[in-house]
């Protein structure tokens, strides 16, 4: 009956293949690669100084280059991690691999290495 019906229909034709099913985690890794590698999505670390104020420069500069912050992790312990410093990990969306390279350059502008993730 579906073949006789094709037929008759009208392009575009559109099949919806749906993966209702898809684990939640594994189909936000798909969202977040894809987006990585269009470069609309960005993770990286900083090391700041562990100051009142250094965090809000920080997201601050961010801020001005125009990406949207999606997430924050602010860590005071860790591997490779002085006396004074703070380790901070950024998710940000971006408009593009242009627009990561500008946050980078404007963030070493700044003092800040950037170590993506």
């Amino acid at each position: 009956a579906l073949q006789q019906n094709l037929g008759h229909m009208e392009p575009p034709i559109v099949v919806v293949l749906s993966g209702g099913n898809i684990d939640p985690l594994l189909l936000l890794n798909v969202i977040r690669f894809g987006l990585g590698a269009s470069g609309r999505y960005f993770a990286f670390q900083v090391r700041v100084e562990d100051r009142p104020g250094e965090l809000a420069r920080l997201l601050g500069l961010v801020a001005e280059t125009g990406a949207n912050l999606v997430g924050v992790e602010h860590h005071r312990e860790g591997v490779g991690t002085r006396m004074g410093e703070v380790d901070v990990i950024l998710q940000v969306e971006t408009r593009g691999r242009p627009h990561i390279e500008e946050l980078i350059t404007t963030l070493a502008g700044h003092g800040y290495h950037v170590d993506p993730l």
